[in-house]
């Protein structure tokens, strides 16, 4: 009885051992992240008062005309750098530092990969209908363009967009693959024999 007896308290501690450090590194990673997110608040919140001290918000006002608070986004920004270094360092106390930044920098090259396609994928059939355009001679400036309801004389031409000039003085930029997609009316400007 007294061998079972033994044996279970050499189990019980044998996981209490296996517990207590993962426990202690939970604990302490909770407690880096508690501090950092309170002093990330404080040291905001002194950024944002000394900022306003200066009056930033208000020199920038007169002398750039910027709309926007200055002050606000310097201070959120020194707020969210010292709440990443909390969450880094406590993802350091568990371990898991490395795997969780490879997933953090997988996913900024991501989005940033995402947000460079969206960003190009009107260039380039701008572009190619802008070569066409230029290369086929399709008009010329000074031509009067109709594309659906909107009519007005070229202005200038580019790789990218095309300029019209409305009746109304009104400057319509059109993309060029437009051209591609629509029913253009052309009239063609009168030539001068000199």
């Amino acid at each position: 009885m007294a061998d079972a007896v033994n044996e279970s308290i050499e189990a019980i501690s044998g996981v209490t051992d296996t517990f207590t450090p993962v426990l202690s590194k939970i604990v302490i990673a909770i407690l880096i992240l508690l501090i950092g997110l309170i002093l990330g608040k404080l040291i905001g919140n002194i950024v944002r008062r000394a900022l306003n001290e200066v009056k930033l918000d208000k020199h920038l006002r007169t002398v750039a005309g910027f709309r926007f608070s200055l002050e606000k986004i310097i201070a959120n920004f020194v707020s969210y750098f010292i709440y990443f270094i909390a969450v880094v360092m406590s993802l350091n106390s568990l371990g898991l530092t490395t795997a969780v930044l490879n997933m953090i920098a997988a996913a900024i090259i991501i989005i940033v990969v995402v947000s460079f396609l969206l960003a190009i994928k009107d260039f380039f059939p701008n572009f190619i209908a802008g070569i066409m355009i230029k290369s086929k001679k399709m008009f010329n400036e000074g031509d009067v363009v109709q594309i659906k309801e909107v009519k007005g004389r070229i202005t200038s031409i580019g790789f990218l967009e095309t300029r019209l000039l409305t009746a109304q003085k009104e400057e319509v930029i059109i993309p060029n693959s437009i051209f591609n997609k629509r029913e253009v009316i052309i009239k063609r400007k009168a030539f001068r024999k000199k």
